[in-house]
């Protein structure tokens, strides 16, 4: 089987892969940050004496790449049971917090390099996963907000009936 040189390799392994455009948007990007500064926090743990704190780098690394394959692949168009943007949104607000909490800790208490490094790596996957959630949170109320206005106006006059009813 002769192949020419421009034609493609075959699809396979290509659709587990993130799509470029994907991958070059601002979600995309985010969640790349987010895998990449949480596998080198991961990294600088391994190598300190703060090894307790590992756990969390590693779980966010498993959660970003998740997430970032699943956006990729529109799973979150095609499971609509899950709601993609809570989960994410409730995802980044934890990791914030909790890489702000041990990235204290580790620069604070433990004095070897990698532990300083983590604590530094850590403080910039904080403010990465808050901008993350930041935008997670405006897209999340956006679509709050176009889902089905008739039925919340609908559900406001049957309050308001009710509410006059009870008044008499």
């Amino acid at each position: 089987m002769d192949r020419s040189e421009g034609e493609d390799p075959q699809p396979g392994i290509r659709l587990l892969l993130p799509s470029r455009e994907f991958l070059l948007s601002r979600k995309g990007l985010l969640l790349l940050a987010e895998a990449v500064l949480s596998f080198i926090i991961f990294i600088c743990f391994i190598a300190s004496k703060a090894s307790s704190f590992l756990t969390v780098p590693l779980l966010t690394f498993l959660l970003a790449l998740g997430f970032l394959f699943a956006y990729s692949l529109k799973l979150n168009e095609k499971f609509k049971a899950t709601y993609w943007l809570l989960a994410h949104f409730l995802c980044c607000v934890i990791a914030a917090v909790i890489y702000f909490a041990i990235s204290i800790a580790a620069v604070s208490k433990y004095s070897d390099g990698a532990a300083k490094a983590a604590g530094v790596f850590g403080f910039i996957a904080t403010i990465v996963y808050a901008v993350d959630f930041y935008m997670t949170f405006n897209s999340l109320v956006a679509s709050l907000k176009q889902s089905d206005p008739s039925d919340a106006a609908e559900q406001r006059r049957s309050e308001e009936d009710a509410s006059d009813s009870d008044s008499d």
